[in-house]
């Protein structure tokens, strides 16, 4: 079973993505435990503050340190983590690899930045592993970190019914998904390739790969000048 903790300053935020669909099967099944924990039960502060000023001024409030290196060390003492994640704008984007390589791991820690952020030293000292969602702003991590559990949770074995379905995802191997037809085979004139209906799985196949590589090159042309640069000269 991966489990995973997530550090929230609104965990209710996070209440809805994990009880439903795939990821509350992952969850029925005991293949994924994820748990949601609230910052402000770690603050040794009064109201439970959780934010102050920035040295040196500006605007926004920043998570102070000692509450976040509270609770993270409350819940190392439960388990060792793999990776201590923190969600922010200026790492790293996510990408499929990164999922592929996050569902092996075992146990995984969240930490959701609010506000301008965290405190620097809370990155430096714990944080092992940085992960944007992409090049914008939201007003905290708690749905960037949905999006990387719902990736990551996706792909442990036993979650989907078709275990093949996901590796012939998008960017599993740095192409975009081929087109998908359904019955149908005809609807209001539009109709479906008829290669899809020759029953021949090669034929099928090689249409299929001809299609997303053709669809990569149009959309995300940097995929394919990515693979290039990674062949071996």
């Amino acid at each position: 079973m991966m489990h995973i903790d997530i550090i929230s300053v609104v965990p209710g935020l996070l209440q809805s993505p994990f009880e439903h669909s795939i990821m509350k099967r992952a969850q029925t099944r005991g293949l994924l435990e994820v748990r949601v924990h609230n910052l402000r039960d770690f603050t040794p502060y009064k109201h439970g503050q959780v934010d102050d000023y920035q040295f040196g001024g500006g605007a926004g409030m920043v998570m102070m340190p000692e509450p976040l290196a509270l609770a993270i060390e409350h819940l190392q003492k439960e388990r060792t983590y793999d990776d201590i994640i923190f969600m922010t704008p200026d790492a790293p984007v996510l990408t499929q690899k990164t999922a592929n390589t996050l569902s092996l791991r075992e146990n995984l820690l969240i930490i959701c930045g609010h506000y301008k952020g965290i405190d620097q030293r809370i990155r430096d000292h714990f944080v092992t592993r940085e992960i944007s969602i992409g090049d914008f702003v939201l007003s905290g991590g708690e749905l960037a970190a949905a999006v990387l559990v719902d990736a990551i949770g996706r792909l442990i074995p036993g979650v989907l019914n078709d275990e093949t379905s996901a590796l012939s995802d998008s960017f599993q191997d740095d192409l975009l998904s081929h087109p998908v037809y359904t019955r149908p085979a005809n609807f209001r004139g539009w109709t479906v390739p008829d290669i899809l209906l020759c029953g021949d799985p090669k034929k099928v196949d090689a249409w299929r790969y001809e299609q997303a590589l053709e669809r990569t090159r149009e959309r995300r042309p940097d995929l394919l000048d990515k693979e290039e640069n990674t062949q071996p000269k």
